[in-house]
């Protein structure tokens, strides 16, 4: 029971967050940190590496690392040492299109950061977790609850969820978990143009039973559950504000 309560506690521990130099991420860090975590954040922006370490507390450690590419994870595995919690919450900047509109070769490439290089980061971090270790990963409410124009949005939520669960029972006792929020206020909707994403929130915020968006703090409260319990694994977390249910 001691060892179980040890483990609860962030304190001291070593995480690893892929993709944190801004959005849940970043908020994810500085939650971790708050709790007496040890941060290391990897993303492929060196300046936005640098400004988020601005935001996180002395002693973080923060790479530059081109995360699409599948040499580069295993490289930065390599060199990062033991570790006790791995995040993945990379990914690009949101493109809705129907599939009559969907140039299939492009919609391959969302693949990439958001699916692949997740299953890159957990074959090459899984060996380097220590024991009572968690990896964390990042879906979506596309996967039960699309629109028009969610297809590849969904079928990458789908593909998380489906590989969250396989790993569970591959990568045990190292617990293995999503988080799948509902749409949240970050940068990946900056390619819209503002007054479209303006009116996407309010519409959202309209028909949700929080009557609100998501913020990227309330994502970071799940990856902490997620890490901090000790008997919960392959399971994809929803927290969506009621987005399934409306």
């Amino acid at each position: 029971m001691n060892n179980q309560s040890n483990n609860r506690s962030l304190a001291g521990k070593r995480v690893i967050l892929l993709g944190a130099s801004s959005g849940l991420g970043l908020a994810t860090a500085k939650a971790a940190a708050a709790e007496g975590a040890k941060i290391v954040i990897a993303s492929s922006n060196q300046q936005r590496i640098d400004n988020a370490l601005k935001e996180l507390p002395q002693g973080s450690e923060g790479y530059a690392v081109d995360l699409s590419e599948e040499k580069n994870i295993k490289n930065f595995f390599d060199q990062i040492g033991s570790f006790d919690h791995l995040l993945y919450t990379a990914g690009e900047n949101l493109n809705l299109k129907t599939i009559a509109d969907t140039d299939i070769e492009t919609a391959r490439t969302f693949f990439n950061l958001r699916y692949w290089s997740a299953f890159a980061a957990v074959k090459y971090g899984a060996p380097h977790i220590n024991q009572g270790g968690s990896i964390s990963l990042t879906s979506g409410t596309a996967s039960a609850r699309p629109g028009a124009g969610w297809s590849v949005a969904s079928s990458i939520c789908g593909a998380m969820e489906g590989f969250v669960r396989a790993m569970a029972v591959e990568l045990a006792p190292i617990r293995v978990n999503s988080v799948v929020p509902g749409v949240i206020k970050t940068n990946l909707w900056n390619s819209m143009p503002e007054a479209d994403r303006d009116g996407l929130y309010k519409s959202i915020s309209d028909s949700l039973l929080v009557k609100r968006v998501g913020e990227a703090e309330d994502v970071a409260e799940t990856f902490l559950y997620l890490m901090k319990q000790q008997f919960g694994t392959g399971q994809n977390i929803i927290v969506d504000g009621g987005t399934v249910l409306v």
